[in-house]
């Protein structure tokens, strides 16, 4: 296990740099933090369609070309500057579902070759249900239980969210989606609600997760202490710098203990 603790200066001037406060409320990003969601396991959901619609394709070349369109929406769905000039929302089903539509038209691809975007659509919202848990996912949120309030943001449909936590009997105080919320981390308005939901001011919450820009950056924003789950030991590439820096989400009750004295 390594922890890194860091005295980051907040936004807006709320106090200048300080290493992070016990929490009353820990949050959690869920795909690539509590489960994994690795790009060779969409390789096979996308060797699974391609078998079910009988597509000229192989799996690599159609992951390549599809991730290519789900990557821009990634980019476009959330203006940080100017919120209201953000899109309308569009569900994870919604948008891969174009993502598809769009590689078929690419490729030629009508109905009577088979190719079903729909179809695809649904099998690809639906591989969100079915992720393996990490090892220490269970282990470390039985050490945070009764000390904090638990919570979880994902960018995700509910419809995947939602059976992946039930059938791993993992339980939370409150959970939320991007699609619940009709938002995407790491707009404002994604966390105004995850700490509404939790009822805790978000200077009392530490938000954990994967990602540098959707989390880190998101969190740090909203006022929240952030966690960044580093499992790779991969570089810290943009601003702010996470608040703290796990490698195992059993060290966050190891810096609990830590801060707590």
């Amino acid at each position: 296990m390594a922890v890194t603790i860091r005295a980051v200066e907040r936004p807006n001037g709320s106090g200048g740099s300080k290493e992070p406060t016990l929490p009353e409320a820990i949050a959690f990003d869920c795909y690539r933090t509590l489960f994994d969601n690795s790009h060779e396991d969409w390789k096979l959901t996308f060797g699974e369609i391609i078998e079910a619609q009988g597509l000229p394709l192989d799996s690599e070349e159609f992951w390549t070309r599809w991730r290519k369109y789900e990557v821009n929406f990634r980019k476009i769905r959330t203006d940080l500057g100017r919120p209201y000039n953000s899109p309308p929302f569009k569900s994870y089903r919604q948008a891969w579902t174009e993502c598809f539509q769009n590689v078929f038209d690419d490729l030629g691809l009508g109905s009577e070759s088979g190719a079903d975007a729909v179809a695809a659509g649904h099998r690809a919202a639906m591989h969100m249900t079915d992720r393996p848990i990490y090892p220490e996912t269970i282990e470390a949120l039985k050490l945070l239980r009764g000390r904090v309030k638990l919570g979880v943001f994902s960018n995700v449909d509910d419809d995947g969210l939602s059976p992946l936590l039930a059938n791993a009997g993992l339980d939370f105080d409150f959970v939320a989606s991007s699609e619940s919320a009709q938002v995407y981390k790491p707009a404002l308005a994604a966390f105004e609600h995850l700490f509404e939901g939790l009822g805790v001011d978000p200077a009392k919450t530490w938000y954990v997760g994967d990602q540098l820009f959707d989390d880190v950056l998101g969190g740090y924003r909203a006022g929240a202490t952030t966690v960044w789950v580093n499992r790779n030991g991969d570089k810290i590439d943009r601003e702010p710098e996470p608040d703290i820096e796990i490698t195992d989400l059993r060290d966050l009750s190891t810096v609990l203990e830590h801060i707590g004295g």
